[in-house]
């Protein structure tokens, strides 16, 4: 038991973060109420990005929080919860053969387990150094002309989406019809 004698609050704080990941992994898989499940992918993310600034790669940590669990998993909850007849649609996650799965989990966690706990890790004094300062000039030396083009593929796409967003507020005849071929099909 060498790994618990070894344990201190960057222990903790790593194994209180990763913990988290984790649980909220499994309740994203295992939630039978997609609710529930986005929910518990916020953790997940928030997890995550508590791992990447305990690392050390605070833009990494910041860009995880900022874009994924402040954009996208925020337009994924209003995206379930202004859906139109979400309650008519039957979305549920049946966890088929969930006892055998759970069977395999368990061995897979007990053959890791021994060698976790057997081996002697070491341990490493990292020096806290701010990577967004180089990865701020990486962006306007090295990879200026594949930032730049990666920005402007992301405009054509938002001059795109907005051109497909007029021609259906113009046409609203081929909006119905498409509603209605749409709902033949579900």
């Amino acid at each position: 038991m060498d790994l618990i004698t070894q344990l201190d609050v960057g222990g903790l704080l790593f194994g209180a973060l990763a913990t988290l990941t984790v649980v909220s992994a499994l309740g994203v898989a295992l939630a039978r109420n997609i609710l529930y499940s986005g929910f518990a992918l916020m953790g997940t993310l928030v997890g995550v990005a508590g791992l990447y600034l305990f690392i050390g790669a605070d833009f990494l940590g910041i860009a995880q929080m900022v874009i994924y669990v402040g954009g996208i998993l925020v337009l994924i909850l209003f995206a379930v919860l202004l859906t139109n007849r979400i309650g008519a649609v039957n979305i549920s996650n049946q966890s088929v053969h969930l006892a055998a799965g759970a069977g395999g989990a368990l061995l897979l966690l007990l053959l890791l387990v021994k060698p976790i706990l057997d081996t002697r890790w070491p341990t490493l004094e990292a020096v806290p150094t701010a990577s967004t300062a180089r990865i701020g000039d990486a962006f306007l030396r090295e990879y200026l002309l594949p930032f730049e083009l990666a920005s402007l593929l992301l405009l054509m796409a938002l001059v795109g989406a907005m051109v497909i967003a007029r021609r259906a507020v113009k046409d609203p005849s081929k909006t119905a019809t498409d509603v209605r071929s749409l709902e033949r099909l579900e």
